[in-house]
């Protein structure tokens, strides 16, 4: 099973991009997002929808969901 964390650092390295990088654009602090890829701590919603519309995906392709289909 792939975590938040996991999954947060997948898109981040996939774009080529730093914690720095990505914190800055998404108006975060480093530290608070180096703690969401090290599953230290969960983002709240907002936050949630910002890292998905910046990737251009679902809620549930972050969260790894699937629906058998």
């Amino acid at each position: 099973m792939v975590t938040i964390g996991k999954k947060l650092k997948e898109l981040r390295k996939a774009e080529k991009l730093t914690q720095t990088q990505l914190a800055e654009t998404l108006h975060l602090s480093r530290v608070n997002y180096t703690r969401y890829e090290t599953d230290a701590s969960r983002p709240d919603y907002e936050t949630l929808i910002l890292i998905c519309d910046f990737y251009k995906i679902s809620l549930d392709e972050l969260f790894g969901r699937t629906y058998g289909y």
